[in-house]
Formats: structure tokens, sequence, C-alpha cells
């Protein structure tokens, strides 16, 4: 869940590091967001934020596409020469992890 946004900053969207660890990120790293409200998406960069805040803050230009209150999915990918095996963090509302 989309909890602010800032169209003044330059890009990217800030994701607790609890999530980002939960979800096997990496600062920096491309990840697509999908609004599964509003149909939206748009390609970023993850800022890791402060752990157990909860704060999904999207950033620069895209805070326009997808706003505050909005349900997103948050993508990124990977090439190997093995099988892939998908990652799924759920949160709540509160961008608590439920699953």
């Amino acid at each position: 869940m989309v909890t602010r946004g800032d169209v003044d900053y330059e890009g990217s969207i800030e994701i607790p590091q609890d999530l980002v660890e939960a979800a096997g990120l990496w600062p920096g790293e491309k990840v697509l967001v999908a609004s599964v409200t509003t149909g939206n998406r748009f390609e970023t960069y993850v800022l890791v934020g402060p752990a157990g805040t909860g704060q999904i803050i999207i950033n620069g230009g895209a805070a326009h596409l997808i706003k505050q209150g909005e349900r997103v999915v948050i993508m990124s990918f990977a090439l190997d020469d093995k099988p892939i095996v998908a990652k799924r963090v759920i949160c709540n509302e509160l961008n608590e992890i439920i699953a």
C-alpha cells in the first residue's frame, strides 16, 4: 500500500529495509511497480527506508501515476541458467508481512 508520494524527489520507490530483505531486493535494483487500484505502472529503482515503518513512498514523476492509498505490486526480475523460484511477500494495508 502506497503511504506517500513526493513529486519533488528525482525518482525511486522507498521500501522499508525489513520488506526489502524479506523480498530479497537490493538497494538500487530496478523494479516494476504496478497499481492494482488503477492499473498504472512504471519502472524505477529501490531506495531502502527505515525498517518497521511500513512506509512505501513513490518519488518523482511517478507520484503522479500512483498515489497514496493505492495497492501496488512491486516486481523484480532475474536471469539465470538455473530455474528461478519466485519469491512472494504479501502485506496487509499497513505493509506488515502476512504471508
